[in-house]
Formats: C-alpha cells, structure tokens, sequence
C-alpha cells in the first residue's frame, strides 16, 4: 500500500497546495509508484529502499530527461517519504541519502524594454477578445503576474484608486502588488467595454476578470496560447506568460527598484529567488563589455 491519496490529503488539507500544485504532485507520484510496482517489483511504501529510490534516478537519467525534471520528480518523492515517516506509515526514509542533482544554472528568457514596447503597443483592441487579450498581457508585464495567479484574479480584488491588485498566489498566499499606468488604462477599458459582452450570455455569471468567449473563467492554457501569439506578432517564438515576468522584475531592477521590493510584488518566499535577477543584469554588462572593449 501506498498511501497515495493520504498524501495528495495532506498536501491540501495542511500545506494548502493549489488544485495545480496537487495535480503537478499526483502526476510525479503515479509515475514513481509505478516504477516501483513496475520495474523494482515493490508494492509497500514501507518496503522502499535507497536502492530503488536511486533506480528511479537513474532510469530518468537514461531516459534523458531534463535535469529539472528529474529534480522536481525526486524532491516529490523526498516529501512523500517525509510524510509516510512522520505519519507512522514506514519506518524509515530511503531518500534521505540521495541528493537532489545538480542542474545547469539557467538564467531566465528576458524581453528588453524596446520588444516589450513594440509588443505592448502593438495589440490590436477593436473587439472583446483583443481588448481583453490587450488588458491580460498589459497585466502580465505591469504587475508581474504569474498566470495562474492573472486566471484566479476576481473582480473584488481589483483596486482602482487605491492602486493595487489583491492577489492570491502559490500555497494559498495572499500580497498585494502595485497596479497602476497603462494597466490600469487596458484594465478599465476592458471591465467597461469588453467583459460586460463576453459575460452577456452566462446566466450564473462567474467573478473572475478574464473570461472567455463564452463567459466562463479563462484557462492558463488560453493565455499561454495569447501570449504565444503575440510574441509571434513581432518575431518572438514561442514567447511565454513568464518571461513578460521575467521582464518586469528584469527591469524593475534595471531602473533602481530595491530587491527586497522586488521580492515582495513577485511573491518569492526566499529572497535567493529574486537574486537570479541579479545574475541577469551581470550577464547583460558582461555581453556589453565584450562587445565595446578592444581588448576583451
């Protein structure tokens, strides 16, 4: 026995993790059981060993799968383990041992200030839909949202003299985040010209910001596919909702904005998390010097 759904229950019920986060977790948590059941024939949480657990690295490793994948997939199963412990339902923890792999530090995709003018600028806003796909990315970038958290936004937590956005990001989190500018100018156009008729023929109208044509709740897989599109439109491939927040904390700091309040309207719990923005503009002067100095 597993033990399986225990944890998904308390991953919900005492961590307040987000029907995403769950989802994300049962998806990595299948796959590991079932390479124990599969290919290391073990069928009892309790009957885990440091060798099976080591197996399963591996085998993604074979596979070549991305180093983040495997990552991610093994830090699943350490909570797990973790929680079968601490619960009574084994004794004893066979990932304690294993350390997390090493994975190349990437810096993340950023758009200068000129592509994110030229993308920004450019949308088009002569019916409901571009007028609420011009708010959403005004959004994205000027708040530096993530998407889950611009899908989950509702009416009520929108501030329009007050300045800011009430919202609700990972574990459940509540901030605030400044809202202000051309934001608030795509903002106020769609809420009185374009939501009203994308919500004209739903009889229980739902209290989200961002609605679909039919005026239900947008999905993150419609903005990604927004998004992706409108990059397309000035020659960005594959353009994705987290790069234009990427680009926001980019040049947040860029233009003298303080770390600690970077941290804060992005939403990250640990102030290493915010410091990869650091890293970015370093990386940007480097590219500078090489690239002016006669003797680089």
């Amino acid at each position: 026995m597993f033990y399986f759904e225990d944890y998904i229950g308390y991953l919900v019920a005492e961590r307040g993790a987000s029907s995403a986060t769950v989802s994300a977790y049962r998806g990595d948590l299948q796959k590991y059981c079932l390479f124990l059941e599969t290919k290391r024939d073990v069928h009892e949480a309790s009957l885990v060993q440091r060798e099976d657990v080591a197996a399963f690295v591996a085998d993604l490793s074979n596979r070549e799968f991305a180093p983040s994948t495997i990552e991610r997939r093994l830090s699943v199963a350490k909570g797990y383990h973790r929680f079968l412990v601490r619960e009574g339902f084994a004794e004893a923890d066979p990932t304690q041992t294993i350390p997390l792999p090493r994975k190349p530090h990437a810096l993340p995709d950023v758009l200068s200030v000129a592509q994110v003018s030229e993308l920004l600028d450019g949308l088009p806003s002569s019916n409901p839909v571009e007028m609420r796909n011009a708010c959403l990315l005004e959004v994205l970038y000027g708040c530096g949202l993530r998407v889950s958290e611009l899908v989950g936004l509702d009416m009520d937590r929108v501030y329009f003299e007050e300045g800011y956005l009430r919202v609700l990001g990972k574990g459940s989190k509540e901030r605030i985040v400044p809202f202000s500018g051309m934001a608030v100018k795509r903002m106020r156009e769609y809420l009185e010209e374009a939501r009203p008729e994308l919500a004209g023929a739903v009889h229980h109208p739902v209290p989200a910001v961002f609605l679909n044509a039919r005026g239900g709740r947008l999905t993150r897989q419609s903005v990604h596919r927004i998004t992706a599109k409108a990059g397309m439109a000035i020659g960005v491939e594959n353009l994705h909702p987290h790069t234009l927040r990427h680009s926001f904390a980019t040049h947040m700091l860029e233009g003298g904005a303080d770390l600690r309040a970077i941290q804060e309207m992005l939403g990250h719990s640990d102030i290493s998390t915010t410091q990869i923005y650091t890293h970015i503009q370093a990386a940007q002067l480097k590219e500078e010097y090489f690239a002016a100095h006669p003797r680089a």
